[in-house]
């Protein structure tokens, strides 16, 4: 075999270590998302179809922020997978990758990522009345929320090793309100990074 060949063999080995390295990362520690969608205004701007000039939030998120019996504290923002019908697999872990589902063909999994903020944890009652939120008889005060908010009275008990989850802005929010709680193992990590753009660079 010629040097040359040795050099190219050498590269090509070194790349797939580099990916293999960057999928074990993205897989089991941490990965980037593009923010998309209203819901978590004003905390995070999402990309809009509507208008292709505003560019979405980058964040990273720590997927492993939550193993070892660790569970999501109120007002973290999480990475959930919306299907709480479905028990994840290790399958679904491995295809949160973009890396892999790229060259897997298989990214469908991004209609069911959501980014939410926790307000309740196992045990809680969660009471909408009156356009409030109150957790077990208190009412929350939050100022992160985009603007007051407009909620039917409903009530939910959440269930052991479940929590509930809301977007930031209440009034344009796919939520626990529709899915109801979220199983603890459909959290995917825990937002803890903003990077871009670069300007709104801060830990979250």
């Amino acid at each position: 075999m010629s040097r040359k060949t040795i050099n190219y063999v050498r590269v090509g080995n070194a790349v797939v270590l580099a990916l293999l390295f960057a999928s074990w990362l993205n897989i089991f520690f941490i990965q980037p998302y593009i923010v998309s969608g209203s819901s978590m205004e004003p905390t995070l701007a999402g990309e809009s179809l509507l208008d292709t000039d505003k560019v979405g939030d980058r964040i990273i998120v720590f997927k492993s922020a939550y193993l070892m019996g660790n569970a999501p504290a109120y007002g973290e923002m999480v990475i959930i997978d919306s299907r709480v019908d479905k028990i994840r697999t290790l399958k679904d872990q491995f295809f949160d990758s973009p890396i892999l589902a790229f060259f897997s063909n298989k990214y469908s999994n991004e209609g069911n990522i959501w980014i939410k903020r926790v307000i309740g944890e196992a045990g809680d009652t969660i009471e909408f009345n009156d356009g409030h939120i109150y957790r077990n008889g208190d009412l929350l005060v939050e100022d992160y929320i985009k603007e007051e908010m407009r909620l039917p009275d409903e009530l939910f008990i959440i269930p052991e090793d479940h929590i509930f989850v809301m977007g930031d802005n209440r009034n344009n929010s796919s939520d626990s309100r529709e899915i109801g709680p979220v199983p603890v193992e459909n959290v995917v990590g825990k937002v803890v990074l903003r990077f871009y753009p670069f300007h709104r660079f801060n830990l979250l």
